[in-house]
């Protein structure tokens, strides 16, 4: 898709560019009538006047935009995100690359980002989280041309350049370790359910555990914070049949998950098991330590900081398996107590 020019504003508008220079720039030269067309023209097909210049030159941003679907509060306290991001800076700063961060309310607020980044020339690619089955910022990016790395997968991402870690492996090794110690009643507080990563994980954690025979297996979804987190784990642990083993899908979670079975008067790890997703400091602060899954979360970001920046330097786009998540047992797990 090519972008609009000073060129195409001009030949809308039936006026030369020197006359949509003029109305640009806020010089005398048009009339106010003509001045308030041309700039309406600018907008709808997305021509930024602050951004002309750069537009006819061709010149490159030497950035890379990061829009994040998530409330503001949540991105506060979630380790995940601040170490990506971490990572992904690491990478562009030693390339001489900025990166350009912002936080929206929902898809559509996102692909409105995208189309302005595009049209100013603001970015030069971007780098895509949370993906979703049929996800409909995917289209657009590969129709607005905009080099773009999804941070996530596998599958859902088009013709569309990702970097991925394997889930469902992650989800499997966890379950059998629970098995192993005997646990059978094994439940599961996931993410956003919206997200495509959290049904993988739904969809791994289901097959595993019919798989092993556990039939009081469930999957309770939530949104990443603790108060979700906790009620989540007050639900569960309140239940007749009662789990003795609970996998989170983010520490946060599993912190409040282990502050709301201590306040119940639960010994963990005797009475109930917490398994935290994305291992971080945190998960270590607390007591018992939480055994949790982990991985290098920042030389993830650079990786996919790196497969960005290849694919704006015009490598053909990639789908690359990053390492799996694996699980570092604490205190936090143990064998269940013969009822």
């Amino acid at each position: 898709m090519k972008r609009p020019t000073i060129a195409d504003v001009a030949r809308r508008a039936g006026v030369s560019k020197g006359a949509v220079s003029y109305a640009l720039n806020g010089q005398p030269g048009v009339s106010e009538a003509t001045r308030q067309r041309i700039l309406a023209i600018a907008a709808e097909i997305g021509f930024n006047p602050s951004r002309a210049a750069r537009s006819l030159s061709g010149a490159t941003a030497d950035a890379v935009g990061l829009t994040l679907c998530r409330p503001a509060r949540t991105l506060g306290i979630e380790p995940f995100f601040m170490e990506l991001i971490s990572g992904v800076e690491a990478e562009l700063s030693a390339r001489s690359y900025a990166l350009t961060l912002q936080v929206v309310a929902d898809q559509e607020a996102e692909v409105a980002v995208y189309r302005r980044w595009w049209g100013e020339r603001r970015v030069d690619g971007v780098l895509v989280c949370d993906l979703r089955a049929d996800d409909r910022r995917v289209p657009v990016l590969e129709e607005l041309g905009l080099p773009a790395v999804v941070i996530g997968g596998p599958g859902g991402t088009g013709g569309l350049a990702s970097v991925w870690s394997d889930d469902a492996a992650a989800l499997v090794e966890t379950v059998e370790y629970l098995v192993a110690l005997g646990h059978r009643r094994i439940a599961r507080v996931g993410g956003l359910p919206a997200l495509l990563h959290t049904e993988i994980r739904t969809e791994a954690f289901t097959q595993v555990c019919r798989r092993l025979g556990l039939a009081d297996a469930v999957t309770v979804p939530s949104d990443y914070t603790g108060e979700e987190g906790a009620r989540a784990t007050r639900r569960l642990l309140s239940s007749a049949g009662r789990p003795t083993a609970v996998i989170y899908d983010n520490d946060v979670m599993a912190i409040a998950g282990l502050s709301v079975a201590q306040e119940m008067g639960l010994a963990v790890p005797g009475e109930v098991s917490i398994v935290a997703w994305d291992d971080s400091p945190l998960c270590q602060l607390v007591h018992p330590p939480l055994t949790a899954l982990g991985r290098d979360i920042p030389a993830y970001g650079a990786h996919a900081a790196r497969e960005l920046l290849a694919v704006i330097g015009g490598a053909p786009a990639r789908q690359v398996q990053d390492g799996t998540a694996h699980l570092t047992p604490r205190g936090s797990t143990a064998p269940p107590r013969a009822s």
